[in-house]
């Protein structure tokens, strides 16, 4: 007989460790929302705490460590950190040379200069620490376990791009292709997460992505107007430089993203990938 709350193994069922984690979120999330105000929204960094905060309750629920769902935090991690910061960074500066060469974009030296460096790292790591936790952290990886590697890539995709609703309908006519983008972008992400059974990687790759685009060329940022340590000049269609959106909303971002995705699935770090 079909045992509505537990699996065959006797355990509870993911479905109801994904609504737990949601209403242990929202326990949190609501209080300090109210708090804050409306206008003032919650800062970026609280988010983040508030998300591992939920992860770890979860985990202690489940009676298992907080590192089952980030990895070990080791000299490995560190090291698939920095493998996916060199990606992110290759994500952007792949594109952005594109434009350069056809002539789509220049740049000179913004007002801030390195003076924007800093605050954008900040800004950019909370952000990736943040989402990374919340699309592939507890989740996902509940949602795996449940449903399966495809499924749950694609709904944590498009969850991803729903977050991102507000900032695509300013996206106007290249809304379509920022969105694409995005979902794609969550598919990387997602298979980052699974090749190494850690949230380095995909952490690295949405903070340097992040922080490039927008901390050092000086693009947007998911339609956010960021101040970075250059300041581009864009000459071309918005379908090839991404317009106010950011390169994210590009053709040759989008080829950047598909090329990445691709090379992630057939990569065979793990013994135990599916």
């Amino acid at each position: 007989m079909f045992n509505v709350l537990k699996n065959p193994a006797g355990r509870l069922r993911s479905g109801w460790w994904v609504a737990i984690f949601f209403i242990v979120l929202a326990a949190l999330l609501v209080p300090l929302i109210l708090l804050s105000g409306q206008q003032a929204g919650v800062p970026i960094w609280a988010q983040a705490l508030i998300i591992i905060f939920a992860t770890v309750v979860c985990q202690a629920l489940r009676r298992k460590p907080l590192a089952e769902v980030s990895g070990a935090f080791n000299t490995t991690w560190l090291i698939q950190l920095a493998f996916g910061a060199a990606i992110g960074a290759l994500l952007m500066i792949a594109p952005a040379f594109v434009l350069f060469a056809t002539g789509a974009a220049r740049w000179t030296m913004s007002e801030q200069g390195a003076a924007a460096l800093l605050p954008a790292a900040m800004l950019m790591a909370a952000v990736a620490i943040a989402e990374e936790f919340l699309f592939r952290g507890f989740l996902f990886q509940r949602l795996i376990d449940g449903l399966g590697q495809w499924w749950a890539k694609l709904i944590i995709a498009g969850l991803f791009v729903l977050t991102h609703s507000t900032a695509l309908e300013g996206a106007g006519d290249i809304r379509y292709l920022a969105g694409l983008n995005i979902f794609v972008a969550s598919l990387m992400f997602g298979f980052a997460f699974i090749r190494t059974r850690s949230l380095a990687m995909p952490v690295g790759i949405h903070f340097a992505a992040n922080f490039v685009q927008g901390g050092v060329l000086g693009f947007g940022v998911s339609g956010n107007d960021e101040q970075g340590l250059l300041m581009p000049t864009l000459d071309g269609p918005d379908w090839l430089t991404g317009g106010a959106f950011g390169l994210e909303a590009s053709v040759p971002g989008l080829v950047c993203v598909i090329a990445i995705t691709v090379a992630l699935w057939r990569w065979r770090a793990q013994p135990n990938a599916q």
